[in-house]
């Protein structure tokens, strides 16, 4: 029988690598991400304009991102780590319904 956690996890039947458009989309994603973070780096840099050694602080940390962004976007996608649920023998059991009709008998 399946227990609880069985039924909430899907069971990975194939160790295929994410269509091209899904890594493309992730890859945009990602430096989308990180191009935004560096508007606010940029503004608050203005913003305090006035005190000198926090806007230094603010620039500094927006001159990396554009560098930054462009390699993990080119990064390839992550490698899958921990335990991968896999059909085990003996797990495909029907929840449901008389087995010995399935099974013609």
């Amino acid at each position: 029988m399946r227990g609880p956690r069985d039924a909430a996890e899907p069971v990975l039947i194939t160790d295929a690598a994410p269509s091209p458009a899904d890594e493309l989309r992730s890859r945009k994603r990602r430096y989308t991400i990180m191009m935004l973070c560096r508007i606010p780096c940029l503004v608050l840099a203005g913003v305090f304009a006035h005190t000198w050694w926090l806007a230094v602080i603010f620039l500094a940390a927006s001159v990396p991102l554009p560098w930054l962004a462009v390699m993990l976007a080119n990064e390839g996608p992550a490698l899958r780590s921990g335990p991968v649920p896999r059909l085990r023998p003996g797990q495909r059991r029907l929840g449901t319904g008389d087995e010995r009709r399935l099974r013609g008998r």
